[in-house]
């Protein structure tokens, strides 16, 4: 099993920068997929980048063009860089990461198992 710990959220404001990121430990060949997913209250998870180890990209239309999802694989660790947030970037960010499949990590047929706890991002305007 793998374990996902997030850290760098916080506070910020609207037009600002933040960085999140998420270490894996434990069983790490489980991380060819991660990605950062976000869920605010009355609002579902919504998925909002992933990255595959082989360097494959996807992000949400929401946040096309402001954040960019990275990561070291010999660090076993993801990155968020959140650029231009707005109030709607406001949310608990959740790392998640699995294996490889016969579908793309961003494929709605695709499933996420590994889940770290969360780290809030809030945006004042």
């Amino acid at each position: 099993q793998v374990q996902l710990v997030e850290s760098g959220g916080g506070s910020v404001q609207a037009g600002g920068s933040l960085r999140l990121s998420c270490a894996a430990s434990g069983y790490t060949a489980s991380t060819y997929c991660m990605a950062w997913f976000r869920q605010s209250p009355g609002r579902g998870r919504e998925a909002v980048a992933h990255a595959d180890r082989d360097g494959g990209i996807k992000y949400a239309d929401s946040v096309t063009g402001r954040f960019t999802i990275s990561r070291d694989n010999s660090k076993n660790t993801l990155y968020l860089q959140m650029n231009s947030v707005n109030s709607e970037d406001t949310a608990m960010y959740y790392c998640a990461a699995d294996t490889a499949s016969l579908v793309s990590c961003w494929s709605s047929l695709y499933t996420y198992n590994n889940w770290g706890q969360g780290t809030q991002v809030t945006v004042a305007s």
